[in-house]
């Protein structure tokens, strides 16, 4: 019988996962509501435990974007923001608080979109998205004028998380912070990677060959995303209370090198702005 603090709910063979054999998704139960200041791999190592789990190289831990703002105290006040002119203009166009605004202007290069209810924005570290990610769900026991930042390197986080669980087990793990996103022409939320470690998170498989044996001219693989979005599996939406999932069987390369940030497309390479 499987611990009931662990809870394995998807498992897949692919026939390009034969050599290492089925990928198999669990989401670590027990964490507690993350704070400011808590150390997240202390949490995640703890719950493995619990769960008689123990770390393998080559695994990959996902963890929801919010308790890693949590941990890293990204926690905003909107009581203390004081909305700009602009930030006051932009609400009247959008029907928001000018706090939120104003908290969403400042972590923005540019504003994309503003029309009511929506606030589509360029956040300063690349990603194109509504409200520059910030949002006020599940802010336990916060005043309704707390929200929360996006991580401010999740990248940095990321490696650090990596750096943090092989130092304390001595195993090599890829790591990727998930948050949920809109998509242009599609309806729904679905997961994609704002930090990685420990392996390529855009693959070039430009060379490689089909099935007739033709070689592929144009084909980037966002590894990275793939992997937040099937975490999304088990994570969910709403109040599950599921923030991190550890994958295994994914036969992924070990790098130093790969970021999620090299999933950004450069601007003079977007064709729909």
């Amino acid at each position: 019988m499987k611990p009931a603090s662990a809870s394995p709910v998807f498992t897949t063979t692919d026939a390009a996962q034969d050599a290492a054999g089925p990928v198999v998704m669990t989401a670590l139960h027990g964490l507690p509501e993350v704070a400011a200041g808590d150390d997240l791999v202390t949490l995640v190592c703890r719950a493995m435990a619990q769960a008689g789990m123990a770390f393998q190289d080559g695994d990959v831990l996902v963890l929801a974007q919010k308790i890693v703002s949590k941990s890293e105290g990204r926690q905003l006040d909107l009581t203390a923001v004081i909305p700009s002119p602009r930030a006051e203009t932009i609400a009247a166009q959008t029907h928001k608080d000018p706090r939120l605004v104003e908290a969403i202007l400042s972590q923005s290069e540019a504003v994309l979109r503003a029309k009511p209810g929506v606030l589509v924005v360029s956040h300063r570290r690349g990603w194109v998205m509504a409200n520059a990610g910030i949002d006020q769900s599940n802010l336990p026991g916060a005043e309704t004028d707390s929200v929360l930042l996006l991580p401010e390197d999740p990248d940095a986080s990321a490696r650090a998380l990596r750096e943090g669980v092989r130092a304390r087990t001595g195993v090599e793990v890829g790591v990727v912070i998930a948050d949920s996103f809109g998509r242009a022409w599609r309806l729904g939320v679905v997961g994609v990677a704002l930090g990685s470690a420990g392996f390529e998170a855009l693959e070039d498989w430009r060379g490689r060959l089909d099935r007739q044996d033709r070689p592929l001219a144009h084909t980037d693989i966002g590894r990275a995303d793939e992997i937040a979005a099937a975490a999304g599996l088990l994570m969910g939406q709403a109040g599950e209370g599921r923030p991190v999932v550890l994958m295994r069987g994914l036969a992924l390369t070990p790098s130093d090198r790969g970021s999620a940030a090299d999933l950004i497309r450069p601007a003079r390479e977007d064709m729909f702005r």
